[in-house]
């Protein structure tokens, strides 16, 4: 057994100063650990899928930042989007300490009896090679350095899993709590809609305004999965963009991510209704973490567009009101694109800003695939900003 600080402190050396999860029992000494030392960092997630897209956007931030994904082994259900189609698309590396519930011969919860089993091959068929968390501290070192050398080489998750009874309890002081923002609740600003659903404008016409006021030597923009990242590609291929290609609806955190870990940057996370509607979680945990420099455009046009305009639920959503109601510093909802132009050239207030733009469906014919793969992609916008160190 060792101890909480045994292997945090070793992880300091290595750069390892992120921490994002969802508690497990077998994690608590790690978690009550970070949340008690100010100079970690640890944020507490709606779901694991949420966690692993947010370390990967301190991962997309460069330098020698490296990033931990905890979650007990029943929730590598919930990562399996952004671990298959972000982190292994992307090249985006980050250490998973997985908690193995039930593991063979250790009696658990029913809710485990299958996960536990098959925990070791759902990491390998995912491609993620995987060793038991160190029990010893001598141990420490050695694992850590296999893990971090692996990343390094191929850009791609490590993991550790963890057995019960690996690590001694440690408590939590009755002052220590999350380092969320603490803000009061903002008020939604719910302009009248004005027009007809055919009459709005269109995704396009929204993207031309964000590419015209998202300077390249300041600004990261992160689009979502489908049209939204194509269109965004066709309209100008900037070295300041990102295009989504899966993981549907983890562009938020995977924002707030890079956001937190790169203050001096504006980055703005493009939505669509049909990605955040499925992890409307990501709202929660902006509204608690989100800073300044984090603005969060939703893009509505009522249809999941790439695959045929099926209707969403949007309508029934008033997404301003949920943000303003997670402790977003400010929130809009509106019909007009010009008054989306005039949101992004607004200075940075104490906290993350939304925006939704109610549009009309469709895309343009003839609509191109990037070019780019999305490794060079991400491999140029690090570069761009200056944060090549640890590109693979």
């Amino acid at each position: 057994m060792i101890e909480a600080r045994h292997f945090v402190e070793a992880a300091r050396e290595r750069g390892f100063e992120w921490y994002a999860g969802v508690p497990c029992s077998f994690l608590t000494p790690f978690i009550n650990y970070v949340l008690q030392d100010p100079s970690l960092q640890y944020l507490s997630m709606a779901n694991e899928g949420d966690a692993v897209a947010l370390i990967a956007g301190v991962a997309l931030s460069g330098g020698r930042r490296r990033g931990v994904s905890m979650m007990q082994n029943s929730g590598l259900g919930n990562a399996v989007s952004p671990l298959t189609s972000l982190t292994w698309t992307f090249r985006l590396p980050q250490l998973l300490i997985v908690t193995w519930r039930a593991q063979p011969g250790v009696p658990d919860e029913p809710q485990h009896a299958l996960m536990g089993p098959i925990t070791p091959k759902m990491l390998e068929t995912m491609e993620i090679p995987w060793e038991l968390f160190p029990s010893e501290i001598h141990a420490i070192g050695p694992a850590l350095d296999r893990a971090t050398a692996y990343m390094d080489e191929t850009g791609r998750p490590y993991a550790l899993v963890m057995q019960k009874g690996t690590v001694a309890p440690y408590a939590l002081q009755a002052d220590a709590g999350m380092a969320a923002r603490s803000s009061s609740k903002a008020r939604a600003s719910l302009e009248p809609l004005r027009l007809a659903a055919a009459a709005r404008a269109s995704r396009q016409d929204a993207l031309k305004e964000v590419v015209a006021r998202t300077p390249t030597g300041s600004t990261a923009v992160l689009a979502s999965t489908g049209f939204c990242g194509r269109e965004l590609y066709a309209i100008e291929d900037r070295p300041n963009q990102l295009y989504m290609v899966g993981s549907m609806g983890c562009v938020v955190p995977l924002a707030l991510g890079l956001a937190l870990a790169r203050p001096d940057l504006r980055v703005v996370a493009l939505d669509g209704d049909g990605a955040a509607l499925m992890r409307m979680g990501a709202f929660a945990t902006v509204g608690a973490y989100g800073p300044p420099n984090l603005q969060h455009l939703l893009l509505d046009n009522g249809v999941h567009d790439s695959t045929g305009g099926q209707a969403t639920v949007s309508a029934n959503v008033s997404f301003a009101e949920i943000a303003a109601a997670c402790g977003y510093a400010s929130s809009l909802e509106t019909d007009d694109v010009s008054r989306i132009g005039s949101w992004l050239n607004e200075p940075a207030i104490d906290g993350p800003r939304f925006a939704r733009l109610l549009t009309r469906a469709g895309t343009p014919d003839g609509l191109p695939r990037p070019s780019v793969t999305p490794i060079d992609v991400k491999t140029r916008l690090m570069q761009h900003f200056g944060s090549s160190a640890g590109v693979t």
